[in-house]
């Protein structure tokens, strides 16, 4: 009778090299931060979700993934992708979580927080419409190789837990995007909660809490540098 074979049964462990953990740098430390899970909220401020063709009213946030292996660095490099001809920029508040949980009250949710860092979600927009028009899956347009570049992890015991400053992207020296975290619809503890109904939450969980207005499309050779107020900094430029 057939039974599937262990590692330990193949003799030598691991029948291919086991891929290396994607991680984050931590600012002020030599740690590295080892990422598990990279969650991002749609639609998360209002006159994003305007400029989107959607409702601002405080409905149920949604929620999608991107692949852990899709970080990149600061003063990385983003390969304009393959079956595209519409790449756009969302830079983003990403909340790394330190600790785990299920049913999250929202009153303890920080207490999950590693840190914050600055986020881009890159975007096949093309094919992201064609799958909402289709009723499909956002997977092709979401979690691409290289669609997650991060910052360096801030600690919140250093900077706390940031509720309002300047979120900001220059693409090319000029301003394309800028808005306050407080204009989040909903915010970073109420993120948490709620995520943590449909998912159990784990220490090295990344969260990238949605975008705001200014969202457009980048290029070969153009150069994106996001902000956010005591958060940090990210650099990359588009191969």
């Amino acid at each position: 009778m057939a039974r599937d074979r262990t590692s330990s049964e193949a003799g030598t462990g691991f029948v291919v090299p086991p891929a290396p953990r994607p991680w984050l740098p931590i600012l002020g430390s030599t740690g590295r931060f080892p990422v598990r899970r990279v969650y991002c909220v749609g639609r998360n401020y209002a006159d994003h979700a305007i400029e989107m063709g959607g409702d601002p009213k405080r409905e149920p946030p949604f929620f999608f993934q991107k692949n852990p292996e899709s970080l990149v660095h600061d003063g990385g490099r983003f390969p304009y992708p393959r079956r595209s001809q519409d790449v756009h920029h969302e830079i983003e508040l990403v909340v790394a979580l330190g600790a785990g949980g299920s049913g999250v009250a929202v009153a303890r949710a920080l207490d999950l927080v590693f840190g914050y860092a600055v986020g881009l979600d890159m975007t096949r927009r093309d094919l992201q419409s064609e799958a909402k028009k289709l009723g499909r899956p956002w997977e092709v347009a979401k979690a691409f190789e290289h669609a997650a570049p991060c910052s360096a992890l801030n600690p919140a015991s250093a900077i706390g837990h940031p509720a309002r400053g300047v979120i900001r992207l220059d693409v090319n020296g000029e301003e394309r995007q800028e808005g306050d975290l407080s204009q989040m619809i909903w915010s970073v503890p109420e993120i948490i909660a709620e995520l943590s109904t449909l998912f159990d939450l784990a220490p090295g969980d990344l969260i990238y809490t949605g975008t705001p207005a200014g969202v457009g499309p980048v290029r070969r050779g153009y150069a994106l540098v996001g902000s956010i107020e005591r958060v940090g900094r990210l650099a990359i430029a588009v191969v």
